[in-house]
Formats: structure tokens, C-alpha cells, sequence
């Protein structure tokens, strides 16, 4: 028995699809009722065992920082080259850790979170380098990056519908980002702006229009995912 949507092979007990969630039907195969594992009201919680896994990686954490400042203190007793990895290591804390702690964390607010640290570590290492890359270049940079990031995890927590337009719109702003780069390289930097960014820009354009399109047209969309399975 096949799904008349997708046509992927169904089991003979099958009364959804696995893969698109249509329902299935077949004039001739009589589906068995299969009992259900638990009752639809009263299924077992999942066991989240969250505190032992943030214990896990504060300790995970906690090994390279010590050593690195072991590291760093020993030559000439004071502190060099320690707050790169103390502020890579809370980057990573930020982005993967501390989510950890809440039982749906909101990507509305951890993204930004996470971007609001990058920036800060990117003007510390401005600061300690002396340099002056971080308001022509870095910042612009990364704020624009934050900001297609956050409104792509925004939308997709908060909607459930439409997601081919959202990925087809964030795909065309991420298009937009290599023009950006180059053009804050050559500010900074003096290079020569020789267009190079033109090439990528083009292909996530053609990209997102092509997502939107599927978005736009259900027997299109249809077609492709009968095609690859999705």
C-alpha cells in the first residue's frame, strides 16, 4: 500500500503517513484496529535529566579555563592571551548550555543574547589588539547577521505555518550579507572592491525565489516532495 500524496509504502495498519501526515486510504485493504501503546489523555512524562547534563558541561567548561590560565600564568605571571578562550568558552556556554537550563527555551531571546556576547567579545579583542576593525567592520557585520538570525528563529518558533516563505525570505537576506562584507572590507581595509560578492548574492537569491515559489505553488511543492521524499 502506497500514500496517494507522496507515495511512499505504507504498512497494511498504517493510518497516517509517516513522512506527509495524509491520511490513508485504500478501496480494497481493510486497515486493523490496532490498540494505541497508552491512551491518548495518559502518556508517560519524558524524563529530562537536565541538571546532570549542565553539570556535565559547566564541567566540561571548567577544565579548559583553568588550564588555559594555568597556562597563561606560567612564563611570566600575568595574563595574556586567557581572555580569548575564557570569551570563546562563554560564547559556547551561552549557545549551547544555557538554554539547558529551561524547559523551552524562547529563540527570540537566546539568539540575541548570544549575538549581544559575540559583539562584546568582538570589541574586547579590538580593545586588547589595539585595533580599529570593530566599528567600520565587526560591528555593522554582526549586527546584520543577528538580526536575519533572530527573525528567522522568531518566525519559525512562533509560526507553524509558512515556513518555505520564512526560509525563502532568510535565505535572500543572507544573499544580501556578502555585498555587506565586501563593502565593509573595503571601508576598513582599503581593498579594491572588485565585486566578488555578486556571485553568491545571486545564487542564495535564485534560492530564496525558488522557495517562495514552492511556497507559492501547491502542485509544484507536491511534485518535489513525491520526488525526494520529504
Amino acid at each position: 500500500m502506497y500514500c496517494v500524496k507522496c507515495g511512499v509504502k505504507l504498512e497494511d495498519t498504517e493510518k497516517i503517513c509517516p513522512l506527509c501526515e495524509t491520511e490513508v486510504y485504500h478501496p480494497i485493504v481493510k486497515q486493523e484496529q490496532v490498540p494505541p501503546n497508552y491512551p491518548p489523555d495518559k502518556r508517560p512524562p519524558a524524563k529530562k535529566k537536565t541538571k546532570i547534563i549542565n553539570g556535565v558541561v559547566l564541567f566540561l567548561i571548567f577544565i579548559p579555563l583553568l588550564t588555559s590560565l594555568i597556562s597563561d600564568l606560567q612564563p611570566d605571571g600575568a595574563i595574556n592571551w586567557f581572555g580569548y578562550v575564557a570569551g570563546a568558552l562563554t560564547l559556547a556556554y551561552i549557545a549551547f548550555g544555557l538554554p539547558m537550563w529551561f524547559k523551552r527555551p524562547n529563540p527570540a531571546i537566546f539568539v540575541p543574547c548570544f549575538f549581544a556576547a559575540t559583539v562584546a567579545y568582538l570589541k574586547y579583542i579590538d580593545f586588547v589588539t589595539d585595533g580599529d576593525w570593530f566599528l567600520s567592520f565587526a560591528f555593522p557585520a554582526a549586527m546584520y547577521f543577528c538580526l536575519i538570525i533572530s527573525t528567522l528563529a522568531t518566525l519559525l518558533f512562533y509560526l507553524k505555518r509558512g515556513k518555505l516563505y520564512i526560509w525563502g525570505g532568510f535565505v535572500i537576506a543572507l544573499g544580501f550579507f556578502f555585498p555587506l562584507i565586501e563593502l565593509l572590507l573595503s571601508l576598513t581595509f582599503d581593498l579594491r572592491f572588485i565585486g566578488w560578492s555578486a556571485y553568491p548574492f545571486v545564487v542564495f537569491g535564485l534560492l530564496g525565489g525558488v522557495l517562495i515559489y514552492l511556497a507559492a505553488n501547491r502542485f509544484a511543492r507536491d511534485a518535489v516532495q513525491r520526488r525526494l521524499f520529504f
